[in-house]
């Protein structure tokens, strides 16, 4: 995360950033299912589960669970694979031993009939 993304005080990043990114790996998912980006319905599910700050690294991950006509149930994880270490110096970080979840999520996404190519 860059401190463009930081929008609290001391460099915490707004949510709205990891769904985000949940909703550029559903754009993927579509892209790959059937051709076409799709749209985002509506997350179902939404639980921010630990901090991320400004220098954090995140990898973010989804899955399609469940295919309808034309709607594409998700799911969606990121994980802080590095985290900043402001108290040692304002540019070290550490790699985690494990990644920790930070957020996870669940939505719907359709592709229109008419879109798809795949």
């Amino acid at each position: 995360m860059s401190a463009h993304d930081a929008h609290y005080g001391g460099n915490l990043v707004d949510g709205a950033r990891l769904l985000a990114l949940f909703g550029d790996v559903a754009t993927e998912l579509l892209i790959r299912m059937d051709g076409d980006e799709g749209l985002f319905v509506a997350y179902d599910s939404v639980e921010f589960l630990a901090p991320v700050y400004a220098g954090d690294y995140i990898e973010a991950e989804g899955r399609i669970e469940s295919v309808g006509n034309t709607s594409r149930r998700m799911t969606f994880e990121a994980r802080k694979v590095i985290a900043v270490r402001t108290d040692v110096s304002d540019s070290a970080a550490d790699v985690l031993a494990s990644p920790l979840v930070v957020c996870r999520a669940s939505g719907t996404c359709v592709t229109p009939k008419e879109k798809k190519r795949l």
